[in-house]
């Protein structure tokens, strides 16, 4: 069922949010449509201060309210491991296992040829860039247990194993078609625990 104007039009911007389909997007619309002026005023103060105020590391590419994010300003973080992502969602999935103390690279998505996602629209280029810098002597290919993300981390383990430097991938533990996101943090904490040399 459709509904009239305003109501609809908010259940359609909300369908478009990912992993939103039509009867949670209209879910959502009718409960903002019972909560009071207050917390309304209060969401869309939200969104407007992530779109105002948050920004992209410039060196590792995760969210951040500054130019550099406070794990690349964190001196006591290892310099000589970086772990790549996909999404600035991973990093944040990472961190609670409290298993990892070196750097992140964000990558902005995985190679998806169907979606027209190729490695010119990924940060494969700064990524590369980072490394022709003396000191890193690993990278942790920690993209996401599907398609794309199995994809994206054989097209830069090709494009890594030039570079003298070791490469290696999450241990298995975690489901395959999953995202990293869902992970509970045992079973990516092991995962990282266990993680293999792939060249």
């Amino acid at each position: 069922m459709a509904f009239e104007g305003a109501v609809q039009d908010l259940i359609d911007e909300l369908a478009r949010l990912p992993g939103v389909g039509p009867k949670g997007a209209q879910r959502i619309a009718f409960h903002l449509l019972g909560v009071d002026g207050e917390q309304i005023s209060e969401l869309i103060d939200a969104l407007r201060r992530v779109k105002d105020e948050v920004r992209f590391c410039v060196t590792c590419g995760n969210v951040s309210e500054e130019d550099v994010c406070r794990i690349c300003r964190d001196p006591r973080r290892s310099d000589d491991v970086i772990c790549v992502v996909e999404e600035s969602k991973d990093v944040a999935a990472i961190e609670r296992t409290r298993e990892f103390r070196g750097r992140y690279h964000v990558l902005g998505g995985a190679l998806d040829p169907v979606n027209g996602v190729g490695p010119e629209h990924l940060r494969i280029t700064e990524l590369m860039n980072r490394l022709s810098n003396p000191g890193v002597g690993e990278v942790i290919i920690a993209t996401d247990p599907n398609l794309a993300g199995e994809a994206t981390a054989t097209y830069l383990i090709r494009m890594l194993s030039t570079l003298g430097i070791t490469v290696t991938r999450l241990a298995s533990g975690l489901p395959v078609g999953g995202d990293l996101e869902y992970a509970d943090e045992v079973t990516l904490g092991r995962a990282f625990a266990g993680r293999r040399a792939v060249s």
